[in-house]
């Protein structure tokens, strides 16, 4: 695992492109093995960071809709069992 990759996914939320560019960034340098690539790689390696970096932004707003449904559908129950209600 990369250590220098940050955890993105907050409660507070409010994740910046500049940070999910970073950890794409980073992780295309782990696997590459590059840290800068040649000019002949540099397409194919800044083509990899914009894909991962879409692909960051797609899954941290996909877990966001999905914890939202989950603790929307789950407050009328929590609700209910705080009033005795089952």
């Amino acid at each position: 695992m990369c250590r220098s990759i940050k955890q993105l996914r907050r409660a507070e939320g409010g994740v910046s492109d500049s940070e999910i560019r970073a950890a794409a960034l980073q992780f295309v340098r782990k696997v590459s093995g590059y840290r800068q690539p040649s000019r002949a790689n540099a397409a194919a390696f800044d083509a990899a960071v914009a894909e991962v970096a879409a692909a960051t932004r797609r899954l941290l707003i996909g877990i966001s809709a999905r914890v939202e449904q989950t603790n929307s559908s789950a407050e009328p129950v929590e609700a209910a069992s705080r009033h005795g209600n089952d």
